[in-house]
């Protein structure tokens, strides 16, 4: 969307600026805080707050420093692992910008304390935009390092009970990879595509697709539950 302005940094991170009226901005993670603030610099932007997802250095460690520099709060999930955090968030918590309200879905699975932010329709904003840190990918999904497979599993299914038209904003471009991945599982698995939306990953991304009776077929696993079923294609993933 016009207002979600894509930062890059470290070859595959993407931080974001979401501009929610002319002069103002929040931030989506900040592993590295100079192109967000070259950014601001050049539309003229006042930064407001910076929405951390998670504590790894690629998704917050600028942040501090972003802070120093334009004086906007950080908000994050982890107030022990991410320093100076203004304000603590968690599931179910509704964020103001103007008129735009921002909720935080808990995520955990690649962290125990990830978080996704998703902001509701409104006005021209009417496909509502999710901010999915390192939880969900386009055509894949984060490693899971402090939860277990189903509570990973429910994560990302809570995602997906979101509207079909939400757009969806990744921490990571690591769809090339996904979709060669999702190949070996589902020969006709749909090619990826960006931006994507919901309804979209929901048909395209092997993970989502963890309930899918031929997906079950590929991997020799019918009649087994869906969490067990994601935690072999992460599995798998993680060995690709």
């Amino acid at each position: 969307m016009d207002n979600v302005i894509t930062i890059e940094a470290f070859g595959d991170n993407y931080f974001y600026l979401f501009v929610y009226d002319q002069t103002s901005a929040v931030a989506v993670d900040c592993g590295d805080c100079r192109g967000i603030l070259k950014v601001l610099k050049s539309r003229n932007l006042r930064l407001d707050a910076v929405l951390i997802t998670h504590h790894h250095y690629d998704h917050a460690a600028g942040s501090k420093k972003l802070k120093k520099k334009t004086g906007c709060k950080i908000i994050s999930p982890d107030q022990k692992r991410i320093a100076q955090t203004d304000q603590l968030v968690a599931d179910g918590d509704i964020l103001d910008f103007g008129t735009e309200k921002i909720r935080v879905i808990a995520t955990p699975g690649h962290t125990a304390s990830s978080v996704c932010y998703y902001v509701a329709p409104s006005g021209a904003n009417t496909g509502g935009m999710l901010f999915t840190g390192d939880t969900l990918f386009i055509g894949g999904c984060g490693r899971i390092f402090e939860c277990g497979a189903k509570t990973m599993w429910q994560s990302l299914s809570s995602l997906a009970d979101l509207p079909d038209n939400t757009q969806v904003y990744p921490g990571h471009d690591y769809t090339q990879e996904n979709y060669q991945f999702a190949l070996t599982i589902d020969p006709e698995t749909e090619p990826p595509k960006m931006p994507s939306t919901m309804a979209y990953e929901k048909r395209s991304n092997i993970f989502l697709r963890s309930d899918d009776p031929e997906i079950k077929k590929a991997l020799k696993m019918p009649g087994v539950g869906p969490d067990e079923i994601f935690g072999t294609l992460r599995s798998k993933k993680d060995r690709f």
